[in-house]
């Protein structure tokens, strides 16, 4: 008899080409009532233009899941390898309507 609190495994499956990720310095995030979009960006210094890398839509009820997730996260790598320090960083000028950086 299986025990019903066992969980199913899931396989999840990571290409190649995923596998090797995007750089991003920035995260432009908008939302709507359905739904929150995070767009990644690499801008570089100097550069007045720079192109979304590549764009996570979320429901809020797994954007909240992602920001407790990350937050947890932080808190373990702080633990074991100190604070992590903010920089100051010029502002960059981005008027997208009502969004959060990050």
């Amino acid at each position: 008899m299986s025990n019903p609190k066992q969980q199913e495994q899931i396989n999840i499956e990571l290409d190649e080409n995923i596998a090797e990720g995007i750089y991003s310095n920035l995260a432009i995030i908008n939302h709507s009532s359905s739904e929150f979009v995070l767009d990644f960006v690499n801008i570089m210094p100097g550069t007045p233009k720079a192109k979304v890398k590549s764009r996570i839509v979320l429901t809020p009820q797994h954007a909240k899941r992602l920001l407790r997730a990350i937050g947890e996260n932080i808190h373990r790598f702080e633990a074991a390898h100190g604070e992590i320090k903010e920089t100051e960083q010029a502002p960059i000028p981005l008027n997208f309507g009502p969004a959060g950086q990050a």
